[in-house]
């Protein structure tokens, strides 16, 4: 056992990973991999090994190995982590895709509600765009407002922004159907549907 005073590398009990303690950020009592445990649970948007690094004090080696070794670890559960564009992120394990899309959908009648038509009109008016930015034009948090539109196919994801790494959304086909529309050229004004159209114009470019 190492004694309190001994100083070097440490080791994750659970992927024999090198934690990095003696030279990292306080990653509490699980070390590296348990910190990028607790960062990917609350990002929004895919986070890259690099970000990570830098959050945590340890070289990029480091958090790489961990990641790879959790990755590894989930196997068999109902989540994965997966490296997507340029970063990492959780997701559910598409073998549950079926049982997934019918909790999302449960108890939701076909009427969305006023803060799924207000993401909507983010996304179909500002498109690609990111669920990030689609959250800074509304002024709160559109996570599951967008699941819930990608659930029931009236948006999608269309790759990831060159500079950031986000994925960027756009609405489908299904959406074009459901307005009656032949193309997003025949969308009508926006000013009449969002009041606050006006800090639309502030917004240059998906993040």
């Amino acid at each position: 056992m190492r004694s309190p005073a001994s100083t070097g590398p440490q080791q994750d009990d659970l992927t024999g990973v090198d934690t990095g303690a003696d030279t990292g950020a306080d990653q509490g009592a699980g070390g590296v991999p348990a910190a990028i445990e607790a960062i990917l649970m609350v990002a929004d948007e895919p986070v890259s090994a690099t970000r990570l690094a830098a959050v945590l004090a340890v070289p990029r080696a480091v958090v790489l190995e961990a990641l790879h070794a959790l990755s590894g670890q989930y196997a068999g559960r109902g989540f994965v982590l997966r490296e997507v564009g340029r970063g990492w992120r959780f997701y559910s394990h598409p073998d549950y895709a079926d049982v997934v899309t019918e909790f999302v959908r449960d108890g939701q009648t076909a009427r969305l509600t006023q803060a799924a038509l207000e993401t909507l009109a983010v996304v179909a008016y500002r498109q690609p765009i990111s669920r990030g930015r689609i959250a800074g034009i509304r002024g709160v948090n559109v996570d599951s407002v967008v699941r819930t539109l990608t659930t029931r196919g009236l948006v999608t994801e269309t790759g990831t922004d060159v500079e950031t790494g986000a994925v960027l959304y756009a609405t489908t086909d299904v959406f074009l159907e459901r307005l009656g529309l032949r193309g997003l050229d025949e969308l009508p004004p926006l000013a009449p549907y969002l009041p606050e159209v006006e800090a639309l114009d502030d917004v240059d470019a998906p993040r």
